[in-house]
């Protein structure tokens, strides 16, 4: 598809209360915290049947080690959050793979004062020092090593996934939620579905996705295959799908936020319904506590909850993982487990966030893989890449950004990280995206300056998936 900004003409973009501050935490929970949230805030009369629908898994004391973090900020709520891979049962279409991973890991935290939260990514490809888990129900354990944050899960269960994340971020962890493939499409099925835009068609049979281009709702089946799906979205990396999954999740708390399900008792019944059957929580997070959490969440809005992926670049020693970059992101575990407000880590020096600039690359050179090597480099500075691709004609001499009139106000943002880029305006296009072409002159990105902190900063649920189309 093209965008109409380089080598083909422009073509038009094809296509948007208290109990909702409570919802905020299920959808940050990929699902999953939403159901815990939500299972509080349910009905009195049909409260009975929704508790009982949770499942509970037991992490003991023993599980999670003698060392574990202290709780510094005594009524903060740290709730781990994890999206799980398992193949059998109703989740056998998916492909039969033994054993059961953690496709997705999030941290929700929900402050002290309970007027502002983060969602905290882990890619699932982080290099990590993993700690040594004890073996339990029929798991051979961990032992200490270097290795994928994503091991944990399928080497000692969730137990062993908290004491890893606890052990990597210095963050005391309350509870859990996890919530499997069957129970995601539920929940976004209950709620009528929720709308994303796509930059191109999708036709990807591994996760068996096919969608047009452009404005649209998904129901459950699609939404699994659009926030699972790698290879044929963006740029094919865990980065690009990890933002996909926030920006979905974004989108799906507006929804409910907005009052479309809130004001509608049938469905949100069968929201609450679907999502206490979605998920597996540890013991402690009781009914009486879910009841409590939701009743002190009155005074959080979509504004207030902020998405925010772990800092990284791609490893050098080992080809495809990823590696934690310091000190940003110990400075934004110390700002989750002080409780700090997320305000103080915006970034400001740009009229518009890197989170909020798309992109989409063209390789104008003759050098294989450039396209993909520059799209892993703007992605660790928050920017999400809608495509990579190459151009109509090579070789372009200088590296050049084509835009709309509705993209201008994004082109400084990007200028700022480039040597040397000449900026193209295109009056007829219709698409705010962005499309950097690399030329010959390209030398890589402009050093990133040790005060920066808008890798850190992240995006609020107010984000419009369809507003850079």
């Amino acid at each position: 598809m093209s965008s109409g900004l380089v080598d083909a003409p422009p073509s038009p973009p094809t296509g948007t209360s208290r109990r909702g501050r409570r919802r905020w935490t299920r959808w940050v929970l990929v699902v999953a915290v939403t159901v815990v949230l939500l299972i509080a805030g349910g009905a009195v009369a049909v409260y009975a049947r929704l508790t009982g629908n949770v499942k509970h898994t037991d992490v003991s004391s023993e599980d999670l080690g003698p060392t574990r973090p202290p709780k510094v900020a005594g009524t903060a709520l740290n709730v781990l959050i994890v999206g799980s891979d398992q193949r059998n049962g109703k989740n056998a279409k998916y492909g039969r793979v033994a054993g059961e991973r953690t496709d997705t890991i999030m941290l929700a935290h929900l402050s002290s004062d309970r007027n502002n939260a983060m969602v905290v990514s882990f890619p699932r490809d982080s290099l990590v020092q993993l700690p040594a888990c004890r073996a339990k129900g029929g798991l051979p354990g961990q032992q200490a090593h270097l290795g994928m944050i994503n091991e944990s899960f399928n080497s000692g269960g969730i137990a062993c996934t908290w004491r890893t994340v606890e052990s990597l971020t210095g963050i005391h962890i309350d509870h859990f939620v996890k919530v499997d493939f069957t129970g995601f499409k539920g929940m976004v099925d209950a709620i009528g579905g929720v709308e994303v835009c796509l930059p191109q068609a999708v036709n990807d049979k591994k996760a068996l996705l096919h969608l047009p281009a452009g404005r649209q709702s998904l129901d459950g089946e699609q939404a699994l295959g659009y926030v699972r799906a790698r290879y044929s979205l963006g740029d094919g990396s865990d980065i690009g799908r990890i933002q996909r999954q926030q920006m979905f999740i974004a989108s799906m708390v507006k929804k409910v936020m907005s009052g479309q399900t809130l004001t509608d008792p049938a469905k949100l019944l069968g929201f609450l319904d679907a999502g206490t059957k979605a998920v597996t929580t540890d013991p402690g997070l009781t009914p009486s506590v879910m009841k409590d959490l939701a009743s002190n969440l009155q005074g959080l809005n979509a504004g207030k909850i902020r998405f925010i992926t772990t800092p990284w670049h791609y490893s050098l020693t080992q080809p495809g993982r990823v590696e934690w970059v310091q000190p940003q992101a110990a400075r934004l575990f110390q700002i989750v487990a002080k409780d700090r407000s997320p305000e103080g880590v915006k970034g400001g020096q740009t009229k518009v966030a890197r989170s909020k600039v798309q992109i989409e690359l063209r390789n104008g050179t003759y050098r294989g893989g450039l396209g993909t090597q520059v799209a892993a480099a703007l992605e660790q500075r928050g920017y999400h890449i809608t495509k990579v691709g190459d151009t109509a004609r090579k070789p372009y001499p200088k590296t050049s950004v084509f835009y709309s009139p509705s993209g201008e106000t994004s082109v400084p943002t990007l200028s700022k990280d480039l040597p040397a880029v000449t900026p193209r305006s295109v009056p007829k296009a219709r698409t705010s995206r962005l499309i950097l072409v690399i030329g010959d002159d390209w030398k890589g990105l402009k050093p990133l300056p040790p005060d920066d902190t808008e890798a850190i900063a992240g995006f609020d649920a107010t984000h419009d998936t369809c507003a850079a189309t």
